[in-house]
């Protein structure tokens, strides 16, 4: 997860020399009655916590179109390895689900240094690698522009530079700091924030980083404190922007407003922030909701995934379930005689539009577009929108 772009782009190199953008019709992973599919995510290692609900939703969409006939006949069998957010491990698991498994497509794999030390096998293979949990921008890169792989996570980039751009003049801020983690995570924000605050005529008036790992973030808010900023852009994730948070409450700093860009704007920093988070701002790349909604598909997922598996989804199950709805739409338009190229013209053709969805959405460079964002805040515990979608 903290590859640097370098280590990113080396890693797959070698197979793309030979892949060089290749497009193969190919149908391994497709029998008169079956399909079969495969991931690799972290189920050891840092990010293993979170796994259960990407996997289970990913797994209840596919059931539910099982029980409901397949695709054109055929089942689909979904098979999981881990990669323990290590590139070295999830190079073994895609070796083994596109050489032994024999997969057709890799579907919601986990990851930004994960998928890139693997996107470049995948393609050379002739596999489809459909919404992968990565960095999108740099997973094209890495693949070099492949159509084989179709990405669906909003660039953070884009996203902060839309977001910064709306809500600065909004909000009257002054005096902008950073803080932000070092690495490719930190280079997307910042590959943001700079032209936002050019195309604004304003300069950050604090720069302070972080390195991954790091729980204290004192030296960090002090500083942006003794910049007098009025705004801080946080490129955290999870556990990082409840730190952050935690130091501004420290400080009593109550005329400071914080924007973590859409890794951090999730239900489990409202979770486990607690009130120190309350006030946070967050953009929001899909809808969220609560358990008790009254909005009928959500509620429907929600009670299908209750009775699949005892517990309560989160955002990520949902946006799971979601992706992989939107890829078994597109086998289904590809048709009784599927290959890649079948699929690749399907998928590019697609739209989507579902409980999750800001709005329609179709792949443009094979790119889930528009990427509509909303500006949220933790209200009460909760994230509370206050921005429509733009």
């Amino acid at each position: 997860m903290t590859m640097d772009r370098r280590q990113m782009l080396a890693t797959s190199a070698a197979a793309l020399a030979m892949a060089g953008g290749l497009r193969l019709a190919r149908a391994a992973g497709v029998s008169a009655d079956e399909i079969v599919i495969g991931t690799h995510i972290d189920l050891s290692g840092p990010a293993a916590a979170g796994m259960a609900r990407l996997r289970n939703a990913t797994e209840l969409a596919i059931s539910q179109a099982n029980a409901a006939g397949g695709v054109h006949g055929r089942q689909i069998r979904f098979i999981v390895e881990d990669n323990g957010s290590q590139p070295q491990l999830a190079v073994r698991a895609v070796q083994k689900l596109i050489r032994s498994d024999e997969v057709f497509a890799l579907l919601n794999p986990f990851g930004s240094g994960t998928n890139a030390a693997t996107i470049g096998q995948a393609v050379e293979s002739g596999t489809i690698v459909f919404a992968p949990w990565a960095a999108s921008a740099v997973m094209h890169q890495v693949a070099g522009n492949s159509p084989l792989v179709f990405t669906t996570v909003q660039n953070y980039n884009t996203t902060m530079q839309k977001a910064m751009e709306r809500m600065i003049p909004e909000w009257g801020s002054q005096r902008v700091g950073l803080i932000m983690m070092e690495g490719p995570f930190g280079d997307l924000m910042r590959a943001g924030v700079v032209p936002a605050m050019a195309n604004l005529g304003m300069e950050v008036v604090e720069d302070a980083s972080y390195r991954p790992g790091e729980i204290d973030f004192s030296s960090q808010v002090a500083r942006c404190r003794a910049a007098n900023c009025d705004l801080i852009i946080a490129g955290t994730v999870i556990r990082e922007t409840v730190g952050v948070m935690s130091e501004v409450n420290k400080l009593g700093w109550n005329d400071v407003k914080v924007l973590t860009g859409i890794p951090g704007r999730a239900s489990l920093v409202a979770a486990l922030g607690g009130a120190d988070v309350n006030g946070l701002y967050g953009i929001g790349g899909w809808k969220m909701y609560p358990m008790d909604t009254t909005d009928p598909d959500a509620h429907a997922f929600i009670e299908a995934y209750r009775a699949a598996y005892d517990s309560d989804p989160d955002e990520n199950a949902m946006i799971a379930y979601s992706y992989t709805n939107w890829f078994l739409s597109c086998l289904e338009a590809a048709g009784q005689d599927l290959t890649t190229d079948s699929f690749v013209a399907a998928a590019q053709a697609s739209h989507h539009l579902d409980f999750t969805s800001y709005g329609e959405q179709t792949f443009v460079d094979n790119h889930a577009m528009p990427e509509l964002v909303s500006i949220d805040q933790i209200q009460d515990g909760t994230w509370a929108q206050i921005v429509e979608p733009f």
